[in-house]
């Protein structure tokens, strides 16, 4: 989208003195957020703007702190010098001593139009560094399981593009290339590779040499494929190898029968684990699939983060200020979700208040999730039901008390179970709409060709409302994958939709979901 170049700032930043460079160059890695640096990470949790390509993936993107500025890479291919006009950018926010970060796919060294970049920094006297990052290469051949280089015969590595500049003084020599003995790797080659494969065939190198291809390295759909250089020069169609890719030429492209390489055409190159080479669909709110993730990962899947339904404020903001306001009333506030957690904590906090202002209210969590998240705010949970639904919340409360006053803090839809229980037994219960829960309107193009291509294996449901929002996007792709519920809730929710779910955690937590996966894949496999 068009983008406008930031004002300078008129006065200098106090920053500006501490001597630190104003604008870091970032290597993102290849694709998973875990593989950038720990200093990358550092210069990214710090920056106040970002200037990211468009390959880096969301979540590495949003570990940039609350309100820094994030902006999109200008990518007009018509300009002359795109890296120049990117450099302009940096140098217009930069100026005044505000940290920039250029985030760059890969490392920023490796075809990523580093001097054009920091030409117009240096022109202007702005000092800046270079983060190293993991270069798309060595992740390709960790993930084809192969080495780069070997005593007995691949003492070369050469770095080559398949899509060289029109104006480049001078072709790569693919004679000298050729005779060398060693490991070619071609970056940005999948749309010119039958030429530059029937090009190194002719300069010298024996057709049936081993090709690796990386696909979507370290992401979700990452492909690896074991050709040869006289199969790529005869193929008419690189649609089995979407960008970003990667091809390792040479004898160690051959050497993926150690334990555990991938083989074979289009194969996923799976991880060690009870989940290995398994695609697992993440459907919850942005921001809060991470510890799930993350376990599936560890575990040797792989994870596509989709969420399917977005969380909104409250729909009477002025209801949850005048609950907040009177917190000190109650003898009990129940959190029916974590997200009501967050939401109401958020609420204390903007009305300059803390946990004095709840007087003797004891408060009740729905689920462990929740209990956490108490915890996470630094409160503490008085009561926990023994089964994680509105039932068990109403029968555990109702010995606690009588004649009580209640404050159920929960989303703006949902089942009216506990309100309904506690009032019949004579309390008092006032219910607030914490936040909203908005379903996701459609899936983008990219999002649903990544599905498609990649296949899934599982898909996490966590809730009735995102058992809703999933029924509605997916439509019949759902009714393929094998379905993870969180609880009986949720698991009612997709039975009324249609849907028998193959699983249910034996507790509604992310670490129950995935080890419920685990169980039904085990019990699979047993068959």
């Amino acid at each position: 989208p068009p983008m406008s170049t930031p004002s300078p700032s008129p006065e200098p930043h106090p920053r500006d003195r501490t001597g630190e460079p104003s604008v870091a160059f970032v290597g993102a890695g290849p694709g998973h957020p875990d593989l950038i640096t720990l200093r990358g990470l550092d210069r990214l949790r710090r920056a106040d703007c970002v200037v990211h390509d468009t390959l880096v993936c969301p979540e590495l993107i949003r570990e940039a702190p609350a309100g820094a500025e994030l902006l999109p890479a200008p990518r007009d291919e018509r300009v002359a010098d795109p890296g120049s006009v990117t450099g302009e950018l940096l140098v217009a926010l930069a100026r005044g001593g505000r940290r920039v970060v250029r985030l760059k796919g890969g490392d920023p060294s490796i075809f990523g139009r580093l001097t054009e970049e920091t030409a117009p920094l240096e022109a202007a006297g702005i000092a800046y560094e270079i983060v190293p990052g993991v270069t798309a290469l060595l992740a390709a051949a960790a993930a084809a399981r192969i080495p780069l280089t070997t005593r007995s015969g691949a003492s070369h590595l050469t770095i080559l593009t398949g899509h060289e500049a029109e104006a480049k003084p001078a072709a790569i020599d693919l004679a000298q290339l050729a005779r060398l003995p060693g490991t070619l790797a071609v970056y940005m080659g999948m749309a010119r590779m039958a030429r530059w494969a029937a090009d190194i065939v002719a300069a010298g190198r024996a057709p049936d040499t081993a090709v690796a291809v990386v696909s979507r390295c370290s992401r979700f759909d990452e492909r690896v494929t074991h050709t040869t250089l006289a199969a790529l020069a005869a193929s008419a169609s690189s649609e089995a190898w979407p960008t970003p890719a990667v091809a390792i030429v040479g004898d160690v492209a051959a050497l993926r029968d150690a334990p555990g390489a991938a083989s074979g055409p289009g194969r996923t190159a799976a991880r060690p684990g009870p989940l290995a080479g398994k695609r697992v669909l993440l459907t919850r709110p942005e921001g809060q699939g991470e510890e799930m993730a993350a376990a599936i990962e560890r575990l040797g899947g792989t994870c596509l983060r989709v969420p399917v339904v977005r969380i909104g404020p409250p729909p009477d903001p002025a209801a949850l200020a005048a609950c907040v306001g009177r917190a000190d009333t109650f003898d009990w506030i129940v959190f029916a979700s974590a997200n009501g957690v967050r939401a109401f904590v958020e609420a204390l906090s903007a009305a300059r208040r803390d946990a004095r202002a709840l007087g003797t209210a004891r408060l009740a969590a729905i689920g462990p999730a929740t209990a956490a998240a108490l915890a996470a705010a630094g409160l503490v949970c008085d009561l926990e039901p023994e089964t994680s639904n509105s039932e068990g919340m109403a029968a555990a409360l109702l010995p606690t008390m009588r004649g009580g006053r209640v404050l159920l803090v929960r989303a703006d839809r949902g089942r009216d179970v506990m309100r309904r229980e506690l009032e019949s037994a004579g309390h008092d219960v006032t219910e607030v709409a914490a936040y909203t829960t908005q379903a996701l309107p459609g899936l983008d193009a990219a999002t649903a060709e990544a599905i498609d291509r990649g296949g899934i294996d599982w898909i996490t449901v966590t809730s009735a409302a995102i058992a809703e929002s999933a029924a509605r996007l997916f439509g019949g792709r759902l009714r393929r994958w094998r379905v993870a519920s969180i609880s009986p809730v949720t698991s009612e929710a997709l039975s009324r939709l249609g849907i028998a779910p193959d699983c249910e955690a034996a507790v509604p937590t992310a670490g129950a979901l995935v080890e419920a996966i685990v169980a039904r894949e085990h019990a699979a496999a047993a068959r």
